[in-house]
């Protein structure tokens, strides 16, 4: 007796004490709720724009706390008239006599220079910037308690700033999942009651889906104290505990009700489920878990967390399907059956599938062509793919801080400027020395020339009628010989070892134009003893991306080796596990073409309520990830049942009509489900959950249709008896592991059907 089939038996006769079991994992995930750490987004430390980041922290006066802005407009009154200070005033007063506020800046009462920056162009708007006494971890706990004191019966206000928009990303997420869960499980559960056409067998499913989303998003909540998790782990936790475990549990389940249909007792029942559905869903596991260890490649940023977490959830659906549903299965036995659905039942005999199968494997090549030609043109527009950090365009348009943020950059001077900090660092202490100022003017100078440069704000650039000796003489000589603006330059941007010029340029942050000028500070010349480092955010685009680039080639090889291991664990054959490698490859490459041609290139983008946009760096990571585990979801469960049906028979063709015929069906129901999932999740506000729902939802259409339904029996057709064939060391070796389990179950294997070694 196998081990899988033992733990049947094992779960059927102490099927009490396992629900137990599952009952106090479930009571430890709710206990587990409370001691959650905190998310955040957050950089790769080992880039170039991290390390100047740093430096600048560590050697500058940091202004301290955080901040966010505030926008006041009015048709009726110009920011100069005494009814439009009046209302903006008396606006911001409950604001500014809270104990958490540092500074309410105003064009009221600061300088010239600073009130025409702090009103816009057309004079009916004005800016007020809030400065708060923490820091932004502590700040965002208390921030919707400050912008409910401001508000105004007269002047249009509009929250945006650092805390803001984060706030605003914060509430978006926690609405697009509960709109997911709202639209998803009601969806679910009417496909499941397809699916089985009575209650109680539908409703197993989506109670072992909500035990894991549970499981997981404790788990994840606790690998935050540990680490830096993202703030949209807990959305992709959801949407990958849910399709799986939603899936897992209607393949045993139905393997359940079909053993009982043909005569066994429950626990015998229980026993061959176990050890065919449940090891396919073992094996399932960790084909999920390994495309998602692709994450792991890139530690040092968030998707590592993300991989974790998404492993973690994986884990917890295997095991409740394990135990939590089979031990309910023992204690219901034939009243799984109960409730039925008034739906007609499907005549006996071969069926849709087993003919689509047929149909295909008559004439495979002419199936096979225009399918491969097909996803190639879906995949096509992958080549043009552009990447770059999603910022506040991630935030639906009608969101309050967008609209804040897209006021404040068209309306006011500078707020559309990109500002790129070049962090000059020398090894030694001492920077203003004759020969260094020399070099830094030099340097400047440099920076001024190239291209799309607006200006260079430094301590060496400040003033253009300032010569070069003037500036040696002036920033080597007695401080308070130095002009008030150079003296505050110094201060502001001159530490013990790094000197920081600020460049500007009108090119957006995410344009090539933009990226350009950060290659070109990279590749200046240095001032002599010093390394020139850039930052600032298109500086963290051009890092992350090659952060991303570089760590990829060796996550893909990875997650296809250890993939095609599993699978020859499962069949004990090279070739099967080739041919799901490649499939799944060409699926994922359609998916992504259709990833780009919606919202790079802004297809639907009025339907789907989103801005067209570079993709995000991590978007690819994610959907690659968790698209290769999920396909070969699919893969696993057909497969064994192919592999089954072939180990009766020996019969190639015979074997993949009736396992396409026999998980066809369930494979489509699956599918569904989880294109329903994803799809909820493809109805966010936020573009990068919006994304990669849509982006799972299109995959699993493509894999379950196109691929299972046409590629899989044409290829197999085509490979007849090699499908199962290894060298004789590998079959061996196959057979010592004693993973097939399913032959042992089976009434009558014929000899010649069983895998032959080279």
């Amino acid at each position: 007796m196998g081990a899988f089939a033992a733990w049947g038996r094992f779960v059927y006769r102490f099927r009490w004490l396992v629900l137990g079991f599952s009952g106090l994992l479930l009571a430890g995930s709710i206990f587990a709720f409370g001691q959650a750490g905190s998310f955040s987004n957050f950089q790769p430390a080992s880039t170039q724009a991290s390390q100047a980041l740093k430096l600048i922290q560590d050697e500058l006066p940091q202004p301290g706390g955080s901040s966010f802005d505030i926008v006041f407009s009015s048709q009726a009154f110009a920011v100069s008239d005494p009814a439009f200070k009046q209302a903006m005033m008396t606006a911001l007063q409950p604001l500014a006599a809270d104990s958490h506020i540092k500074q309410v800046l105003t064009p009221y009462d600061t300088s010239s220079d600073n009130a025409a920056a702090l009103t816009s162009k057309d004079g009916r708007r004005a800016l007020a910037v809030v400065s708060v006494r923490d820091d932004f971890a502590a700040a965002r706990a208390y921030y919707p308690n400050l912008i409910r004191l401001v508000h105004s019966d007269h002047l249009q206000v509009q929250a945006t700033g650092t805390l803001a928009i984060n706030h605003d990303f914060d509430v978006y997420l926690q609405a697009d999942l509960h709109r997911a869960e709202f639209v998803s499980l009601p969806l679910a559960l009417v496909l499941l009651l397809v699916v089985f056409a009575t209650v109680v067998a539908a409703l197993l499913p989506l109670g072992v889906g909500g035990l894991a989303v549970v499981g997981g998003l404790a788990g994840v909540g606790l690998l935050a104290r540990v680490t830096e998790v993202s703030t949209y782990a807990t959305n992709i936790v959801t949407l990958i505990g849910l399709g799986v475990a939603i899936d897992y549990s209607l393949f045993i389940v139905n393997r359940f009700r079909e053993e009982l249909n043909r005569g066994h007792s429950v626990e015998e029942a229980l026993a061959v489920t176990m050890a065919t559905s449940g090891r396919a869903v073992t094996f399932s596991g960790i084909t999920v878990a390994v495309g998602l260890s692709a994450m792991l490649f890139f530690q040092g940023s968030f998707l590592a967390s993300m991989g974790l977490a998404g492993a973690i959830v994986v884990a917890i659906a295997v095991l409740y399907a394990l135990t939590f549903l089979a031990s309910l299965l023992a204690l219901l036995g034939p009243r799984v059956n109960l409730l039925r659905v008034p739906l007609r039942r499907r005549s006996t005999g071969p069926g849709l599938w087993h003919a689509i199968a047929t149909a295909v494997m008559r004439r495979p090549l002419l199936v096979l062509v225009p399918v491969l030609a097909v996803l190639a043109l879906a995949a096509s527009p992958f080549l043009q793919l552009r990447l770059a950090n999603g910022d506040v365009g991630m935030l639906p348009p009608n969101a309050e801080s967008r609209k804040g943020y897209d006021t404040l950059t068209q309306q006011f001077p500078g707020q559309s400027l990109n500002y790129i900090s070049a962090v000059v660092q020398y090894s030694q202490s001492g920077v203003l020395t004759a020969g260094r100022v020399g070099d830094l003017y030099d340097f400047g100078q440099r920076l001024q020339r190239i291209s799309g440069v607006t200006r260079v704000e430094s301590v060496v650039t400040s003033d253009a009628t300032i010569s070069r000796e003037r500036y040696q003489a002036l920033l080597t000589g007695p401080t308070s010989n130095l002009p008030a603006k150079l003296a505050d330059l110094v201060h502001q941007s001159v530490g013990t070892k790094i000197v920081v010029f600020s460049v500007v340029t009108s090119a957006p942050a995410q344009s090539d134009a933009a990226r350009t000028i950060v290659h070109s500070i990279r590749d200046s010349a240095p001032p002599s003893g010093a390394r020139v480092l850039a930052t600032g955010q298109t500086a963290f685009d051009i890092d992350v991306i090659d952060f991303i680039l570089q760590r990829m080639p060796g996550a893909v090889i990875f997650v296809m080796i250890a993939t095609y291991l599993v699978l020859f664990l499962l069949v004990g054959s090279v070739l099967l596990p080739l041919k799901a490698v490649v499939m799944n490859v060409i699926s994922i490459s359609a998916s992504f073409g259709a990833l780009v041609w919606i919202f790079q290139q802004g297809h639907l983008s009025s339907l789907l309520n989103f801005s067209p946009s570079s993709i995000d760096p991590s978007v690819p990571v994610l959907l690659f990830s968790i698209i290769f585990g999920l396909s070969m979801d699919y893969e696993v469960m057909l497969l064994s049942r192919i592999q089954e049906e072939y180990l009766r028979t020996g019969d190639t063709r015979h074997a993949v009509a009736e396992g396409l015929e026999r998980s066809g069906r369930l494979v489509t129901g699956a599918a569904l489900i989880m294109v329903a999932v994803f799809s909820a999740f493809g109805l966010a506000d936020v573009v990068l959950i919006k994304s990669i729902g849509l982006g799972l939802a299109i995959a699993v259409v493509i894999d379950a249709t196109l691929v299972r339904a046409l590629i899989v029996p044409a290829l197999m057709r085509l490979l007849g008896r090699a499908n199962w064939w290894a060298p004789k060391p590998l079959a061996r070796l196959y057979r010592r592991l004693n993973l097939g389990e399913s032959e042992r179950l089976l009434p009558e294997v014929a000899p010649q059907a069983l895998p032959r070694a080279g």
